[in-house]
């Protein structure tokens, strides 16, 4: 059976596609939190073989010790999905909090980097390799008070583009997927834990559910291996762009 791995595994997206890929997948579930990691690990071990990585993504160091420490059968991944990615505010450039800014470029930017630069050498035994960025439509399109946030997906897609082109001669294919609004707890942590700023964002619309981008990612990775899905942009049907989204009054 083929193995992926998957950052940010603990919740959202990145839970929901655990979840989905295991009927297919040995997976390497990557996290920061250990008891989130132990949970979602024990529930799919009934169902295929699962090991867990604790680290975080933004720890260059970090990231390439412990993916160099996966035990001899988890040491081929056909998959990678880059997923674990974070936003923090949403204050005007002039106004943001530098540290924020800072976070949301270590984590969705050099992040992607750390991770694919360390799994890369594991990919190579692979007949048909893949990876997978999970950008935004906020990497598509620029909205007030979302400047760095929108600049660190803008980048998620030009490293998908290129990892592209360069990764072509080792037959690797590279998969770009940009959601628009999902509900996760991406939202509390953009406000801090303010449960009623993060509750409006998803007011009077219903958005898109962690499993429908896990079921975007099974469809985009289980093409035929001359297919390659390598953009794909989901929304809910409320939502024509980054912002607007038809809400009921």
């Amino acid at each position: 059976m083929k193995t992926a791995l998957i950052t940010g595994a603990t919740s959202g997206i990145g839970k929901a596609t655990a979840r989905k890929l295991a009927q297919d997948f040995n997976l390497i579930l990557c996290g920061r939190r250990a008891e989130k990691l132990e949970e979602i690990r024990a529930e799919l071990a009934e169902i295929t073989k699962v090991t867990t990585l604790k680290f975080d993504v933004r720890k260059k160091e970090e990231v390439f010790e412990v993916i160099d420490s996966l035990p001899a059968n988890f040491r081929q991944i056909d998959v990678l999905v880059n997923n674990a990615g974070n936003a923090h505010g949403m204050a005007s450039f002039q106004d943001a909090d530098i540290e924020d800014l800072e976070a949301m470029i270590d984590g969705n930017v050099k992040g992607i980097i750390y991770v694919t630069k360390a799994v890369l050498p594991l990919m190579n035994a692979s007949e048909n390799a893949q990876i997978v960025n999970i950008s935004s439509i906020s990497g598509k399109d620029i909205y007030p008070t979302g400047t760095t946030y929108c600049a660190s997906k803008w980048a998620v897609e030009a490293l998908s583009k290129g990892m592209r082109m360069d990764l072509l001669s080792l037959g690797i294919k590279v998969i770009n997927i940009a959601p628009g609004a999902v509900e996760t707890e991406f939202s509390m942590v953009r406000f801090k834990g303010d449960a009623d700023k993060s509750n409006s964002i998803y007011a009077g619309y219903q958005p898109l559910k962690p499993e429908d981008i896990a079921e975007s990612i099974y469809f985009a990775i289980m093409q035929p291996e001359n297919v390659q899905i390598a953009d794909l942009t989901v929304m809910p049907k409320s939502q024509a762009g980054v912002s607007q989204i038809l809400r009921k009054s």
